[in-house]
Formats: structure tokens, C-alpha cells, sequence
């Protein structure tokens, strides 16, 4: 069997390994409807996704005139405490994901998550769903502290590092995922599949995938 070329693959969560935007557009919901604001379809929370639950509960409220800080404070809470009870109500792994990520393994790939959802949240979701064993590690979007989310680079270079360092090739679905690649200076991969916020040209990524079970011999292929 030839050698892999990834000592290490690394994974967004939200439109990358899972199907997330009915559990995350139902949790903003709650929010908008305790704050007195319409709430939006399912389906439209996913443009929505991206830089975590606060970037999305702030583009919904501003699409709709916005509030106060103090008012918005009020809302996240609310909003983050309704997902915190049901993250994985309506949420799925992709098609492909268990056995992309079991051939992963038996390649002896390490694996990670880098996502902007909670650590706790994620770690949350990952269990729920059975998956949370495959990984050998979990970083969220307060892991790295204020600032050091994606887009910026740490989360990933923290992954290489946990991971016990080597090649790492980054997949996600969204400009916060290319972004901190780049500035990791690591391949990315781009999710077609998922909540792109961006058309597959304007990615410029390494390699796109319109499916999970495309990873593999596209990552042969970089």
C-alpha cells in the first residue's frame, strides 16, 4: 500500500463531517422569537454558518434592524442555552463521513476537528452521534481564547501540534476555513457539499470535493 500523504487530516464540523443547520436555524429561532423578531426557514440558516453561533445570531438580528448590545447579550444567552439542550436533535453526519474516517485511520492518519462551535458543543455533538472516539483531538472556537478562532491560524497549528506534529491537510466549507489555512500555511480542501459562502472557483483551493467519499483520493492527489 503506498504511503499517505497526510500524517495529519483535520476537519471543520458544520458543513464539512455534519449536517448541522436545522438544530443551529431552530436555536436561532428561539432567540429571534424571545426577542420579538421574526423567525427565518430552516434552510436559510444555512448562510448563516460560518464564524460561529454569535456571527450568526448577529446577521440575523441585523438583518432584521438589529439591537442593542444589551439586548443582544440577552438573546445569545438564550440562544446558546436552547443549543446547548438540542444540538443533536436533527443533526447528521454526512453520507460517507464514518467510512472516510475509518479509512483514514487504518491509513494511520491522525485526525482532528477544528471548528468555531463551542468545544463543549462540539465535543457534545461528536458523542451524541458516536463519533467522538475517531478523533485524536477537538478544538472549538474558545478553545485557542478571543481572537485566535479561525480565520486566524492557531487552531489549526494547535491541531498539528496535539496531533503530535507532520503533514496536515485542513478541510472545511467556508472563507473562515480557507482563511486560516492560508495563514497556516497548510493545504485546504473546500467541502462543495456544504454551507460555502463562496462558489468553488473563488475558493482556490488545493482540491474541492462534491462529496465525502471524493477525500480520499483527492488528498492522494494534492
Amino acid at each position: 500500500m503506498a504511503q499517505f500523504p497526510f500524517d495529519i487530516v483535520a476537519f471543520d464540523l458544520d458543513g464539512t463531517l455534519l449536517e448541522t443547520h436545522r438544530d443551529l436555524g431552530t436555536a436561532v429561532n428561539h432567540a429571534l422569537a424571545v426577542g420579538g423578531f421574526a423567525t427565518v426557514p430552516l434552510d436559510e440558516a444555512k448562510h448563516l454558518i460560518g464564524g460561529g453561533a454569535k456571527a450568526m445570531l448577529h446577521q440575523a438580528l441585523g438583518n432584521q434592524g438589529g439591537v442593542s448590545d444589551e439586548e443582544f447579550r440577552r438573546l445569545y444567552k438564550e440562544m446558546l442555552a436552547y443549543y446547548g439542550e438540542n444540538y443533536a436533535v436533527h443533526t447528521r453526519p454526512y453520507p460517507h463521513a464514518e467510512e472516510v474516517l475509518d479509512a483514514l485511520r487504518q491509513h494511520d492518519v491522525r485526525l482532528a476537528v477544528v471548528t468555531n462551535k463551542f468545544e463543549n458543543f462540539a465535543r457534545g455533538v461528536l458523542e451524541s452521534l458516536g463519533l467522538i472516539e475517531r478523533f485524536d483531538t477537538v478544538i472549538g472556537g474558545d478553545t485557542m481564547g478571543k481572537g485566535r478562532s479561525k480565520p486566524a491560524p492557531d487552531p489549526i497549528i494547535e491541531a498539528r501540534k496535539r496531533c503530535g506534529g507532520g503533514s496536515i491537510v485542513f478541510i472545511g466549507d467556508s472563507s473562515y476555513d480557507m482563511a486560516s489555512a492560508r495563514a497556516a500555511e497548510v493545504p485546504f480542501v473546500v467541502a462543495c457539499y456544504g454551507y460555502c459562502d463562496r462558489s468553488p472557483e473563488e475558493f482556490g483551493a488545493d482540491a474541492t470535493i462534491q462529496s465525502l467519499d471524493q477525500l480520499i483520493p483527492a488528498l492522494r492527489r494534492i
